[in-house]
């Protein structure tokens, strides 16, 4: 089964279709900065964008994913199982690995899963085929969505739309990094760590606050305005579309810059320290904002050390904290049911109180207040 799975898995590599660049992605900086910041440190948890149709959500995600430098897995494992982590291995490499058997790997690109809204939990999380394993004694397992997504990018559009018990099963897996299936007293669990990134648009529903404050940052996304960068949008698409390879040669040093620029920032993010006055402040921001829970103050915490890490930087300023904090505390904030969720302004407010800054209007400028790609 694996072998087959893996066959037809490199067969789309070799035919594979041409991904629009993400360096030549016009406006949405906010969503594209989210989605980097959790490419450099994961256990941030995840993003959920939300906004109108048509904004180039799809696209940016699959852009993203390949820019991604290409991962050692381990050869024949449906699991992309790392070779020498054992946090990321499946159980019988990990055997193999402990009984001291040789491991073959091989190099593949991240990968992207889309999980179409139909799909049932067995196709999310895998079976077991229990007829094999009662006449055969063995666990046979048939790998599902969680499985493909182990080290990658699971994207999940229309997250709104999806059943909250097929939800809480994605974000219990990205939260923990493991997925556990369980069938007839038989238990089989398998690595799980993935970006969980969700999107939908806020007109057709939205996803109930338990679930939302399991995403680790919320990017709002709005159609550009400006007809000048409409035009430039536009005309980019047509050429590439037109001449896929020519445009992609284009691109290609910034693709391999920004590349070369997130190996360095996963490289340096341990090494990323911030004051201890500046997380009793973040701190203070969410109690003056009545922030259910402490998820608020740790990922605000993470993600301005990832984007210190991706600007090359071991310090972490009061500017970082500024550029992160809307995104980490928006979509955590208690309001009333008949709102939309905040656009960031209570949250720059408090921040620039606590943090004994200007009022937000110069933030609102830099696309704090308003959604990115809004100018």
């Amino acid at each position: 089964m694996s072998s087959t799975a893996i066959a037809s898995s490199s067969s789309k590599h070799s035919t594979r279709r041409a991904v629009f660049p993400f360096t030549a992605i016009v406006g949405q900086e906010e969503m594209k900065l989210a989605l980097l910041l959790n490419v450099i440190d994961p256990k941030i948890g995840g993003v959920m964008i939300m906004g109108d149709r048509g904004t180039g959500k799809s696209t940016t995600i699959r852009a993203l994913a390949d820019v991604l430098p290409e991962i050692d897995v381990v050869a024949g494992d449906p699991f992309n199982s790392h070779p020498t982590d054992l946090s990321l291995m499946s159980d019988w490499v990990k055997q193999q690995v402990e009984s001291g058997e040789p491991v073959e790997t091989t190099q593949k690109k991240v990968s992207m899963i889309d999980l179409p809204l139909g799909a049932t939990e067995d196709r999310v999380c895998g079976t077991i085929d229990i007829e094999r394993a009662l006449s055969e004694g063995v666990k046979a397992f048939e790998p599902g969505l969680l499985a493909q997504a182990n080290r990658g990018i699971l994207y999940v559009d229309e997250v709104n739309l999806l059943d909250d018990h097929l939800v809480d099963v994605l974000l219990d897996s990205a939260a923990s990094g493991w997925n556990t299936v369980e069938r007839e007293g038989i238990s089989i669990r398998h690595p799980a760590r993935f970006v969980l990134v969700g999107s939908g648009n806020p007109e057709e529903g939205e996803l109930r606050p338990q679930l939302l404050d399991r995403f680790g940052l919320h990017a709002e996304i709005r159609t550009v305005k400006d007809p000048t960068l409409r035009v430039e949008i536009v005309e980019q698409r047509s050429e590439f579309d037109q001449d896929p390879d020519r445009f992609l040669a284009k691109y290609k040093s910034q693709q391999d810059e920004l590349q070369q620029k997130l190996i360095a920032a996963q490289t340096l993010l341990p090494s990323v320290a911030i004051e201890h006055d500046l997380k009793i402040k973040i701190s203070q921001v969410c109690s003056e904002l009545d922030v259910d829970g402490l998820r608020g103050d740790i990922v605000t915490n993470r993600t301005a050390k990832a984007l210190a890490a991706l600007e090359g930087r071991t310090e972490v300023t009061v500017d970082d904290i500024r550029r992160v904090i809307v995104m980490a505390l928006r979509h955590r904030l208690r309001k009333d049911p008949l709102e939309s969720i905040d656009s960031g302004y209570k949250v720059q407010k408090v921040f620039s109180q606590v943090f004994g800054l200007a009022e937000p209007e110069a933030a609102v400028q830099n696309g704090m207040g308003k959604p990115a790609g809004v100018r």
